[in-house]
């Protein structure tokens, strides 16, 4: 069964939109693990749009399960990074002007700074995944850069405005899926997954955890934190 990481980014939106204490993310990553969260993960932007460096110091000392770091590769945060020392560091694309992450690393163009960012994470004993799009060679190159994981962009999978489109995008992450299995990279998935659409991708070859933070922040506001995890966790356990 695939481990549920709960991105909270959106709980520190809620909150910069006043700057003020309310709502408090720390406290809602304490809800979402007694939800059965089996990790803790958020995006500390270089422009800190929502998780600000006290939200992930705090978070190293509260949560009890896994915290994941999403980060770009800007030397200010690597050496945040290097300073905390989550469990794992996530290396995403950044664009200032970008809603949301929209699509994965360009691991071949940007090779060089990627080998070194993740020798000093390793060298700090952080775990490192990279996030790619669905792409058999980004799969490959990922593994020669260093990676102990990737993390498959599910967004154009999520995003489908056809059933067509949908499968399309469906058998194109099994196929990178079955790539990461074949040469030992450990395998995560995420982006714009909800309680709909996650049924497909927990049946994913190999899979072994799925990041998903909007659409369980966006139901905690109606049933609360720890109800929305338990019933994403109860979707992401069923793989009929």
């Amino acid at each position: 069964m695939a481990k549920l990481g709960v991105n909270i980014d959106h709980v520190a939106t809620v909150r910069e939109a006043r700057k003020g204490r309310e709502p408090d993310p720390v406290l809602a990553a304490s809800l979402a693990e007694l939800g059965g969260a089996d990790g803790i993960t958020v995006h500390l932007r270089e422009d800190r749009r929502h998780i600000q460096d006290r939200d992930v110091r705090l978070l190293r000392s509260v949560v009890k399960t896994k915290l994941n770091l999403e980060m770009a590769g800007s030397e200010p945060i690597v050496m945040v990074a290097l300073d905390v020392k989550p469990d794992q560091a996530t290396l995403v694309p950044e664009r200032r002007q970008e809603l949301t992450t929209e699509g994965g690393l360009d691991v071949a163009g940007g090779a060089t700074r990627l080998r070194e960012v993740i020798a000093r994470l390793h060298a700090s004993g952080i775990v490192v995944s990279l996030f790619i799009d669905p792409d058999r060679d980004a799969v490959k190159r990922s593994r020669d850069l260093g990676a102990d994981s990737v993390e498959l962009h599910t967004g154009r999978y999520a995003g489908a405005h056809s059933e067509s489109e949908a499968e399309e995008a469906a058998q194109e992450l099994e196929r990178a899926a079955a790539a990461a299995g074949e040469i030992g990279l450990h395998l995560h998935a995420g982006h714009g997954l909800d309680y709909r659409n996650v049924g497909r991708i927990v049946r994913l070859p190999h899979l072994e955890e799925l990041n998903i933070g909007h659409s369980i922040i966006s139901r905690a506001v109606f049933v609360g934190i720890e109800r929305a995890v338990r019933e994403m966790k109860a979707l992401v356990a069923d793989r009929r």
